[in-house]
């Protein structure tokens, strides 16, 4: 298929008008369950409402939904109100900060001072002494950590289900996951519980629940966001990124959360994420990729995502983009991929108080990662600039990659939680094969929702790009989003477990 860029506009403006903040509520107005970060962030400062206030609110909604979703590893709520009531009382003495007193949250593979970094794991495990460096830049933008969202087993899957806190479940519809690994953040927001949370992106753990959950998930370029204490996650295919129902909201947090450790080994130029929100992108040469990298197993594309995506395809070409279908020449990225994750398991695996309590999957990939954590593995990092110019050479002709961001719609809570690990990385691969290739590149990608499937159910489309390309792709996702206008529809605000039988939404 191309896609002809004479096209009328579908659904928005042309891309030279000027772009309104989509997050903003009208002046004196909070819109209860579903205003944004930036919302709550100005309210707290005209004084229209207190930080206590707001995450009162937040811990009332976890409270709320944590027998439906399940949101929520650890909740802070004596630490989170004491937090609040000090961004009180600097709100009081006139200071401003981005995030003063906005309640978010973290994934369960990030240290925050005082409690246990369990990523997913069954056991007792020591309360970390202190924050990791992203979580203290939040505070040092003001934010209030409620709390740490739950997430598979050492973040291997696309699904947030385990023995040690049970299933988080989809606002949308409470049968289905939210995808993962980063799935309790994705619920979390799509929920309305925080305006805005990170997560952690190793093979699409960050874009794969944004899909799934209609949000917007950035996987930044490599070492944008600190992974210290670590001076690099799992071999450096793993980032931390935003979680946000708008553009404006993802790329603020981008914005607070990035910068460096003096520990770290990846340090990219700094760029600013928020200010490309509202940018326009120009006119740009896309090119729509259906085909998934080759990794010996089939992986056919749901009919519902094809429609979905070829539909945001003709939205951009409206918009003035030339956009046509090309391929990027993967090669075997998969074989550098591997080594990689598996060695990233073994790593933290090495780390769990009880190992005997680890999904036998997870001892399997750890012994792989063993075995594959020597020559294999230098191999497989010296592969990767080789990789960056077959795979870049597509940038020569064009600016963004369009694809899926998954295959399919979001599967049933527990389609693939019981599986063996042969299975499972079967049927993990036939529905997420498009977003893992960019953590081999470690270069940027935004999954953005692309519509609903035949029965509700949430998708999306991926804008890749490549090395520090975060404000083009940042741009486009903002343009794309005054077009589609997806964060005007919201599930259901009040969720309960049967719900989860029929789809929700409004």
């Amino acid at each position: 298929m191309s896609v002809d860029e004479s096209q009328e506009p579908r659904n928005g403006p042309s891309p030279k008008r000027p772009r309104r903040p989509a997050s903003a509520a009208p002046a004196g107005h909070l819109d209860g369950q579903w205003e944004g970060l930036a919302d709550q962030a100005r309210a707290l400062a005209d004084g229209r409402v207190t930080a206590t206030a707001l995450v009162q609110r937040c811990l009332d909604r976890i409270a709320a939904t944590q027998d439906s979703v399940n949101a929520f590893r650890r909740v802070r709520a004596e630490a989170a109100l004491a937090e609040a009531a000090e961004a009180d009382r600097r709100l009081a003495d006139g200071e401003r900060l981005p995030l003063l007193g906005v309640p978010v949250a973290v994934k369960d593979d990030t240290d925050v001072a005082g409690e246990p970094t369990a990523f997913g794991c069954a056991g007792v495990f020591p309360p970390k002494p202190h924050d990791a460096e992203v979580v203290r830049r939040l505070r040092a933008a003001g934010a209030v950590i409620v709390g740490k969202t739950n997430a598979c087993e050492l973040g291997q899957w696309p699904f947030t289900e385990g023995p040690a806190f049970g299933d988080t479940r989809n606002p949308w519809n409470l049968a289905h996951t939210p995808g993962g690994s980063s799935g309790g953040s994705a619920a979390a927001v799509a929920a309305g519980l925080v305006p805005a949370a990170l997560g952690t992106d190793g093979a699409g753990s960050v874009r794969i629940p944004a899909a799934w959950s209609h949000l917007v998930g950035i996987k930044p370029q490599r070492g944008r966001i600190s992974t210290w204490p670590d001076p690099e996650a799992f071999q450096g295919i793993t980032g931390i990124g935003p979680l946000a129902r708008t553009v404006q909201d993802a790329a603020l947090l981008l914005d607070v959360a990035s910068g460096n450790h003096a520990g770290d080994l990846h340090r990219p130029p700094a760029i600013a994420a928020h200010e490309a929100a509202g940018r326009d992108p120009g006119k740009l040469r896309i090119a729509l990729a259906w085909k998934a990298p080759t990794t010996f197993t089939r992986k056919p594309l749901h009919p519902d995502v094809r429609t979905a995506v070829t539909a945001v395809a003709r939205t951009l070409a409206g918009l003035g983009h030339f956009v046509e279908e090309a391929e990027p020449d993967y090669g075997l990225v998969g074989l550098a991929f591997v080594p990689r994750a598996t060695a990233g398991v073994g790593e933290w695996a090495a780390r769990v108080p009880d190992p005997r309590l680890l999904d036998r999957r997870t001892r399997e990939a750890a012994r792989l990662g063993r075995l594959l954590g020597g020559p294999p593995l230098r191999r497989a990092r010296a592969a990767e600039r080789r990789q960056q110019r077959r795979i870049g050479a597509l940038f020569g002709r064009y600016d963004v990659l369009l694809t899926p961001t998954t295959a399919t719609p979001p599967p049933r809570v527990g389609t693939l939680a019981r599986l063996s690990g042969w299975q499972t990385d079967r049927a993990m691969i036939a529905a997420c094969p498009y977003a893992w290739p960019w953590n081999v590149l470690g270069w940027p990608g935004i999954s953005v929702p692309a519509g609903f499937s035949a029965d509700g159910l949430p998708l999306g489309a991926q804008l890749l790009g490549p090395a520090h390309s975060e404000p083009r792709l940042i741009s486009l996702a903002a343009q794309l989003q005054d077009a589609l206008r997806w964060h005007e529809r919201h599930p259901d605000p009040h969720p309960v477990p049967d719900a989860g039988l029929s789809p929700g939404g409004r």
